[in-house]
């Protein structure tokens, strides 16, 4: 293929949370100008605008949890409350003009590729249609509540609702709530409702491995250092960064080590929860980090209220009026409230995504997702994925990950831009051979210890996390290599 005069691609990217906002930032000051971004919502935000229960917050700390290029010197806290990191996000689509370039409302509903134009066509639920050379997925793991189909569930006269999709209009004071599932947003929107409702019934199926959160108000000495003092900014993050990255063989191959923490975890609950029962039922029976690990200051207290019970039987049904468990006794609750995480292995869906000849993602993902460093797919051509498959993190901050996605899909757009109206499709053979490296580096690794968490796909497979450092996964993405891909022009033949 002969080299052209270079022309940038035109771009559609698919959600506007950290991911979205970022590459948007970014091909911007690459010298990108033809980019439209997608929101099914009708403002930015993605899981922070949408995770607003009470005591929403972030268990990783705050420099971190801000893009590298956009440094924020006035956090509150160490570990970012929603609020604030919701303002955040908006202060970076202000700050790089990108409010022009969204368009709200506009839930996707299926993309497909044209190889006689090298175009992806993207209509939407509302019946928009857009089109653009290169096609870019910010859509997250964490974005498709999961609620159990209980038997009787639609029967419930009461009222109901997600942890994701918290209904601010209903108060919880003086009333009988149940809370269904012990993971990340309940062990922080439950200390915050317990004093307020007169029974809380919270059914655990099993329970989670927490320890104490670090946590405080930054002084006003402390952000006028940061302001005034950049270099000490930068070090603090730094510092984070290097401890939080020294856990990374914890998880990978020394799991001994993290002996260490499930006692730190087992003494925080006998300080706090005085009930023998309680204390026995909240402690897991499974290895340390094999599910997700949590952090919080006030959930062994929280526990230990003696108006709320901790439930272990499985739920059998619901009815009218509440939650009827296995054992046959049946609990009234005026309210239910899930807590019960995301649907994070269904990578895109319910998208419709169609790649070269009519093949569905859908369909090639079948047996578990899979992609080139976690961002493209073989027979997708010019599809590029933000936090795709096997490029989550359980020890550090995920935008670290995904600032090295940004660099590695505008460094494959500045390829493509020198041979206008061509298309990129990752080798398969490339693809492959990487998913195997990948796949065996998780062998051994804490997930493989047979517990169950949304780590795993239905078959089993860890489509979730990435299997070692950061900065490993920095030096693979560091600039696109094209002898990974196949470049073709439009196919005029029909």
């Amino acid at each position: 293929m002969k080299r052209r005069h270079q022309q940038k691609p035109s771009v559609i990217i698919i959600g506007t949370g950290f991911g979205g906002i970022g590459i948007a930032i970014q091909l911007k000051l690459a010298g990108y100008s033809d980019i439209v971004l997608l929101e099914k919502a009708s403002r930015v935000g993605g899981t922070w605008r949408d995770n607003t229960y009470p005591g929403a917050a972030c268990d990783v700390q705050s420099h971190l949890y801000s893009y590298s290029f956009e440094p924020k010197h006035d956090w509150s806290r160490k570990f970012g409350a929603q609020p604030e990191i919701q303002a955040y996000m908006e202060h970076c689509v202000n700050k790089y003009e990108l409010a022009s370039h969204i368009h709200f409302n506009q839930a996707v509903a299926e993309a497909s590729f044209n190889s006689k134009t090298n175009q992806w066509t993207v209509k939407t639920e509302s019946g928009g249609t857009f089109s653009a050379q290169v096609l870019i997925t910010a859509t997250g793991q964490l974005n498709r509540p999961a609620i159990p189909d209980f038997p009787g569930l639609k029967s419930y006269k009461g009222t109901l609702f997600h942890s994701a999709r918290w209904d601010h209009d209903y108060d919880l004071a003086g009333k009988r709530v149940a809370v269904i599932g012990t993971g990340a947003s309940a062990i922080q929107f439950v200390p915050a409702i317990v004093t307020k409702v007169s029974r809380l019934d919270l059914y655990q199926r099993s329970a989670a491995w927490v320890l104490p959160k670090p946590d405080r108000k930054f002084s006003g000495t402390e952000q006028s250092l940061f302001q005034k003092m950049p270099f000490w900014d930068r070090l603090y993050r730094s510092m984070i960064y290097i401890k939080n990255e020294t856990r990374a063989l914890a998880f990978t191959r020394f799991n001994k080590i993290l002996d260490y923490f499930s006692q730190q975890a087992i003494k925080e609950a006998q300080t706090h929860v005085a009930d023998p029962e309680k204390r026995k039922n909240i402690v897991p029976d499974y290895q340390f980090g094999c599910k997700r690990i949590l952090i919080s200051n006030d959930w062994y207290p929280a526990i230990n209220q003696p108006h709320l019970d901790l439930i272990t039987d499985r739920i059998s049904e619901i009815d009218e009026t509440g939650v009827i468990t296995e054992d046959g006794k049946h609990r009234e609750a005026d309210a239910i409230i899930f807590a019960t995480g995301f649907r994070a292995s269904e990578f895109l869906s319910p998208l419709k995504i169609y790649g070269r000849d009519g093949s569905s993602l859908n369909d090639v993902w079948a047996g578990g997702a899979k992609a080139f460093k976690g961002i493209t797919v073989s027979g997708f051509p010019n599809l590029f994925m933000i936090y795709g498959p096997n490029t989550n993190l359980v020890h550090n901050s995920i935008l670290y990950m995904l600032e090295s996605q940004f660099r590695y899909v505008v460094s494959a757009l500045d390829a493509l831009a020198k041979y206008p109206g061509a298309a990129m499709d990752v080798r398969e053979d490339r693809q492959t051979r990487y998913c195997q490296v990948v796949q065996k580096g998780l062998e051994g690794s804490l997930w493989d210890t047979g517990c169950t968490s949304w780590y795993m796909n239905a078959q089993g497979q860890n489509t979730a996390n990435w299997p070692g450092f950061t900065f490993s996964y920095r030096f693979a993405t560091r600039s696109v290599d094209t002898a990974d891909y196949i470049f073709t022009d439009p196919d005029v033949s029909n």
